[in-house]
């Protein structure tokens, strides 16, 4: 039988199928480690740093084994390039017999029943909106998948999405008539027949753990979960082992219970008036709690004058919608459906009134148009380590930023995995040639009204003195729009053409794709860019990171978190706070080498990481760059590039 050193030799598969192929023993090395824990049915958590191959590294055991297999990326970006690129070469290369399916969730199928109504109603609020309505019924008719990603035709953040897609409270499962011809349930069907499975961690946790009807069956047939991105597991964790309502749900529910009703019950006069006093009431929440976006914790929400009263008027107006619905339901299995939805967000909206579990969190957050009130568990590690229980399978835990210093103790603390064997391997890339580690001296503290004027003004000069492009990686909303704002007046200043991108105007991608084309833009990034962002060669060649990206400790979930170790005689900050940090610095340090080929600097402007005892482990955790805290260091470094 062939071994995994032959097939990543110098004379193996890989070797004869791809130009360029070069063996990394650190690549062998996590492919047997993998190879082994699959076999034994055991935890196994993996850091490997960019560049090291884990994709393959862990594709090639997966294929090899015989045994069903999930893996789940952070990102449907990542699952696509997986699902399209990565898992049919790797499958191709080693001739493994393997079927192969790919799973999202509901909300990225075009749903026949919901645009049939969509289309029959024409309630369309632009001409756009329309045509794209008509390219989703031309995409609908033709594709095998019905997955929007392949309709190209349509943007992904056109509005019609959601009135022609499902969601779990508005699919009418089994009792659709378009049942048989349902892209869900098609491409459930090919998942369960496969080998080898590519979801998301969204939709595992969605639809694996809290057992969503159709999925729950893929969980106990399969014998080994690979998690890629597995330092997202924690927070996505968090958010579905916990419990929210939104008011965007109420209208939602509003929305589809209108066009029910005027299929099947246009003769219920009272319903639209009452559909209206639930939607008027939804509306009045949102308001109760301010203009402004943000999070509260829930005693915050409870001193707002407003909030309680509108939460009762949201539980009365939709009693009295549910009691319509009631009466209707019999008619058509859509509007009996909108009855089980009412009722479900009447009994969340309850729990809000009257909070039982102190092992929860309760806090909302307020969006431009909406406000989800959450409970969020304190922690999840009993929750997840119970999830792994019962059927024996291998878990496999990778990323490229999962330890501190090496170790894994926080993040197996943080799921609950206790002390499972660990590897880290570093990077094969030569940081000590290919890159620099800029941290300036005479920075203000983060704190200062002037830091972030003393960010763009230490960064200018290896801004002018890159070969290539600048990423400048901030904190908050409001430094990045600060940032943008400074930069554009030193672009204006010195007479420069330097496109300057900024998240939120264009999608990520769009925006990526102008960065690399120009070769020497600027790109104002914030959290969303911190990490799964690959620009390779002299496209990116500095990136300025402005703080060590702590969560702000007025976070409701992070603040309540905090509270709870403190009870318990712990030092929250070293435990939970500085590994979170760490990881997050590492993620944005990963945006800057990508290959053999790259060459560039790491600008971090926190003065804590040079006059803080904790700033070491930050320092510590980076790869071995060359370190100085000299601009001349750098302004030579990018030099000898040109």
């Amino acid at each position: 039988m062939t071994t995994l050193q032959d097939i990543f030799s110098p004379e193996g598969p890989f070797a004869r199928a791809i130009d360029g192929y070069c063996v990394r023993a650190q690549q062998v090395e996590m492919a047997e480690r993998i190879a082994q824990a699959i076999k034994e049915n055991s935890v196994f958590i993996a850091e490997a740093g960019t560049g090291t191959g884990k994709t393959f590294a862990y594709l090639v055991p997966a294929l090899r084994s015989s045994g069903k297999v999930i893996v789940s990326t952070g990102t449907k970006t990542l699952q696509d390039q997986l699902f399209n690129k990565d898992l049919p070469m790797v499958r191709d290369i080693l001739r493994a017999p393997a079927q192969i399916a790919l799973l999202k969730g509901r909300a990225n199928y075009v749903c026949h029943y919901h645009l049939h109504n969509a289309l029959g109603e024409g309630r369309f609020l632009s001409r756009e909106d329309a045509a794209d309505a008509r390219r989703i019924a031309t995409f609908a008719r033709v594709s095998q998948s019905g997955d929007k990603a392949e309709c190209l035709d349509v943007n992904e953040n056109s509005p019609v999405w959601q009135q022609v897609t499902s969601t779990r409270d508005n699919c009418l499962g089994q009792e659709c008539p378009n049942y048989k011809e349902c892209f869900v349930m098609q491409a459930r069907k090919v998942a369960m027949a496969a080998d080898l499975v590519v979801v998301n961690h969204h939709l595992f946790f969605a639809d694996v753990m809290l057992r969503d009807e159709g999925m729950a069956e893929l969980l106990p047939a399969c014998n080994t979960v690979i998690f890629d991105e597995a330092h997202q597991l924690p927070e996505v964790a968090s958010l579905f082992f916990g419990d929210s309502i939104s008011t965007a749900q109420v209208l939602d529910l509003v929305r589809d219970a209108r066009t029910e009703g005027l299929a099947h019950a246009r003769d219920c006069l009272d319903l639209p008036v009452a559909g209206k006093t639930a939607e008027k009431a939804a509306r009045d929440l949102r308001l109760a709690v301010g203009v402004d976006a943000g999070r509260f914790s829930a005693a915050q929400l409870r001193e707002k004058p407003e909030f309680e009263v509108a939460l009762s008027a949201v539980i009365a107006g939709l009693e009295s919608f549910a009691a319509i619905l009631e009466t209707q339901a019999e008619r058509a299995e859509g509007l009996e459906k909108c009855w089980q939805r009412a009722g479900e967000l009447l009994e969340r909206l309850r729990l809000w009134q009257t909070p039982q579990a102190s092992t929860y969190v309760y806090w909302g957050e307020a969006f431009s148009q909406s406000l989800q009130l959450n409970a969020t568990p304190l922690d999840v590690a009993g929750i997840f380590s119970k999830q792994m229980g019962g059927h024996p399978r291998a878990w496999i835990f990778t990323s490229a930023t999962l330890a501190v210093q090496g170790k894994f103790h926080h993040y197996c603390s943080e799921l609950g995995l206790g002390e499972p064997p660990s590897a880290c391997w570093q990077s094969p890339f030569d940081y000590a040639r290919q890159a620099v580690l800029y941290a300036p001296l005479g920075m203000p503290e983060p704190n200062d009204w002037r830091f972030t004027e003393a960010v763009v003004e230490a960064a200018w000069p290896a801004v002018q003195a890159a070969p290539g492009g600048t990423f400048f990686l901030c904190t908050s909303l409001r430094a990045m729009r600060r940032t943008r704002e400074l930069l554009q007046e030193k672009i204006d200043a010195a007479g420069l053409e330097i496109p300057l991108l900024v998240q939120g105007e264009g999608s990520k991608n769009d925006l990526l794709q102008r960065f690399r084309f120009h070769g020497a833009a600027i790109l104002v990034g914030s959290q969303s860019f911190w990490e799964g962002v690959d620009v390779r060669g002299e496209a990116l060649s500095l990136v300025v990171i402005d703080k060590i990206p702590f969560a702000p400790p007025d976070d409701p979930v992070l603040s309540a978190r905090i509270d709870e170790m403190k009870k318990q005689g712990r030092n929250a900050f070293i435990e939970y706070q500085l590994p979170r940090a760490v990881i997050n610095v590492k993620q944005g340090a990963g945006r800057l080498i990508r290959d053999e080929g790259d060459r560039g600097v790491l600008m971090i402007c926190d003065p804590r990481m040079l006059s803080k005892p904790y700033g070491r482990k930050v320092w510590q955790s980076l790869p071995p760059m060359q370190r100085t805290k000299e601009l001349r260091t750098v302004l030579d470094f990018f030099a000898a590039a040109t």
